[in-house]
């Protein structure tokens, strides 16, 4: 039964059109009720940033958003070849960054006691990555809340999922830098493509970084410290991979403050930033833009101010400084070298 009003006009639509997306035949309407779905989880972003944004003020917590670019949704589509369209849960996305794992953890247990009616659709353990990483060593939390509002505008988006994430400064550190060594050569470590060696470095690093930083493990709980770091040095040498992510010239690029900005990256040209103070706008701007370039990374994001989206996307910004410095940070506390690490700063 079509829901009236659904953004591409229907769930059964929507999914209809990411079939034939993943066949190949993919027509303009196809197209259109993808971009028309895809288009309406703004207004779901805008809901949940503004809540999140109420409950972190005044705490140190970056908060900021993104929308899920059009390459990314097909990508995943082919990656995960049973998936429905209308049923992909972070197409919406936000992310929350903390300096401790404990503030994370208390943060999210005052967050799931939230009175409204948007319903958490994941068990509380679900895709609690912190407590179980991934094999390729991410470390953090997601949420998925569905939508549900009873006003006329928003009930027609009701269904429409959000995702939050929720990460420490130093998975955070972790993170960006696995979607840098994608940007910068020809492996895909978070999908676990291409050379397996960058996977099992990053794999490697992340454990480290659990153990120093804070206390806990990763991916390779069974290693003695030693034998952790002397693996993950043997690669590093083999890659060279602290030394290519210290040779990447951060872009001095500046983001105003309160506007949203649509950061475009290639692997051949400089980023270039564009800065919208109206939503629409700047969602009109990010179609268009990815029609024109699409050959390129492309995303639509927002913080509070020009730092906190340096912070929340430095993947954009080739900036990898934060997580060479805790790594070998935490190689020489480990190796009981002398105490090397510091307090973690962010920008403010």
């Amino acid at each position: 039964m079509a829901e009236p009003g659904f953004p591409g006009g229907s769930k059964s639509r929507v999914n209809r059109a990411g079939e034939n997306v993943r066949a190949g035949k993919a027509t303009f309407e196809d197209l259109r009720v993808i971009e028309e779905w895809r288009a309406a989880h703004r207004a779901v972003l805008n809901t949940f940033q503004s809540i999140l944004r109420f409950r972190t003020r005044g705490r140190r917590i970056t908060v900021a958003q993104r929308h899920k670019r059009k390459r990314t949704i097909f990508d995943k589509l082919f990656r995960f070849s049973h998936m429905h369209l209308a049923r992909m849960d972070d197409v919406a996305g936000c992310r929350l960054i903390f300096r401790t794992v404990k503030d994370l953890y208390q943060f999210r247990t005052d967050f799931h006691q939230a009175r409204f009616n948007h319903r958490l659709r994941n068990e509380l353990d679900q895709y609690d990555y912190i407590k179980k990483p991934k094999a390729t060593g991410y470390r953090g939390i997601h949420d998925v809340y569905e939508y549900d509002v009873q006003s006329t505008i928003g009930k027609r988006l009701t269904g429409l999922y959000v995702e939050i994430q929720y990460r420490t400064l130093v998975q955070h550190a972790w993170a960006t830098t696995v979607e840098v060594i994608g940007f910068i050569t020809e492996s895909q470590p978070k999908f676990q493509q291409g050379d397996k060696r960058y996977e099992h470095a990053m794999a490697l690093a992340s454990e480290i970084l659990a153990r120093a930083y804070e206390g806990t493990t990763g991916p390779f709980p069974e290693l003695e410290s030693k034998d952790l770091i002397d693996r993950f040095l043997a690669i590093d040498s083999e890659l060279s991979l602290l030394q290519t992510l210290r040779g990447l010239n951060a872009a001095d690029k500046a983001v105003s403050e309160n506007k949203n900005a649509i950061l475009i990256f290639s692997a051949s040209t400089d980023l270039e930033i564009r800065t919208y103070r109206d939503a629409p706008e700047a969602l009109r701007a990010l179609f268009e833009l990815e029609k024109e370039f699409s050959d390129r990374d492309i995303v639509l994001v927002r913080a509070d101010s020009g730092d906190q989206v340096r912070l929340a996307f430095t993947n954009y910004f080739s900036d990898a400084t934060d997580f060479i410095r805790m790594v070998e940070n935490s190689c020489a506390k480990l190796a009981g070298v002398h105490e090397l690490n510091k307090p973690i700063r962010t920008k403010r």
